[in-house]
């Protein structure tokens, strides 16, 4: 009786603690969400409220006004961010299986060349000197794919772990001697057996071309080529220009702007789809975190 009682003090306060912690998650979101929809001056005389004092769409009328470049810049985006996460997953995981396996000439030293790049790098001038003058990539959307983004020594080693861990060797050695290719097991055997962990990779490298804003910042003059980050914070950029200009012509726009409630509604623009996407992967990326970690 005194164990079932103590198990039950138990499992309340984790639960206690746990929706503790998923409200707190959540609560800079709401109040994100409830900022963009508060009327410009209730934000001014009261601040940030978890409910609008004045609802008000202006912030989403002004960004709305321009929804063509939002459209082909939430295009891009989710172009460049489909593609550089199936070339990430591809390039991470035909780097990573070779390297876990044991027959592999070299391996330590080539493993240790994967490990050098998260201590080093060449620096942002010879980064931006070889995509720009040797492989000619600026103005292109290739410039949003390739630099920082494509390859990650992290992710690779993360890799390189899940299949030396995880991928029975009994299981390669019996697809050997039944007459498979390397690059039959690769894609019918290994794959396959990967997927939480494709999926846990891939997740994190959606986010990180979703969210990126440095390669556009650096490599990218055509507004035509603006991501969503790079255009809404070019937005942003001319509200705040505006409002900061004084001269005369100027002065009843900058007046009309609702400066504050741009800034939230740009950031549920920006995060929105990211948010909408994750309960799809939520499954795998759990149990791609988790593999591996209980033996039995």
């Amino acid at each position: 009786m005194v164990n079932l009682y103590s198990n039950r003090i138990y499992q309340i306060t984790v639960h206690f603690v746990l929706i503790t912690m998923a409200i707190a998650a959540a609560f800079p979101f709401l109040l994100l969400i409830s900022a963009s929809l508060t009327e410009e001056q209730a934000i001014i005389r009261n601040g940030y409220s978890l409910i609008p004092d004045q609802f008000s769409f202006d912030a989403y009328v002004y960004l709305f006004n321009q929804y063509s470049l939002i459209l082909r810049s939430y295009g891009i985006t989710t172009f460049i961010t489909i593609v550089g996460t199936i070339l990430g997953l591809l390039i991470t995981t035909l780097i990573a299986y070779p390297l876990s396996r044991n027959v592999l000439p070299f391996r330590s030293f080539l493993s240790f060349f994967v490990f050098f790049t998260l201590l080093f790098n060449g620096g942002l001038v010879p980064m931006y000197l070889v995509y720009t003058d040797l492989f000619h990539l600026k103005d292109t959307i290739w410039s949003l794919i390739i630099p920082n983004l494509l390859t990650n020594g992290f992710y690779i080693l993360l890799m390189r772990s899940f299949f030396s861990t995880s991928i029975p060797g009994e299981v390669v050695e019996s697809a050997y001697v039944d007459g498979a290719s390397e690059w039959v097991i690769y894609c019918k055997i290994v794959l396959p057996l990967a997927l939480p962990s494709l999926a846990t990779i891939g997740l994190m490298l959606m986010i990180s071309y979703w969210n990126d804003w440095f390669n556009g910042l650096i490599f990218i003059n055509d507004g035509s080529l603006y991501s969503i980050q790079n255009l809404l914070n070019r937005m942003l950029s001319d509200v705040q220009y505006l409002q900061q200009n004084s001269l005369s012509g100027q002065t009843a726009v900058a007046s009309s702007v609702p400066l504050a409630s741009v800034r939230m509604a740009i950031a549920v623009i920006g995060v929105l789809p990211l948010i909408a996407a994750y309960p799809f992967f939520q499954k795998f990326f759990v149990k791609g975190l988790t593999i591996g970690a209980v033996k039995g």
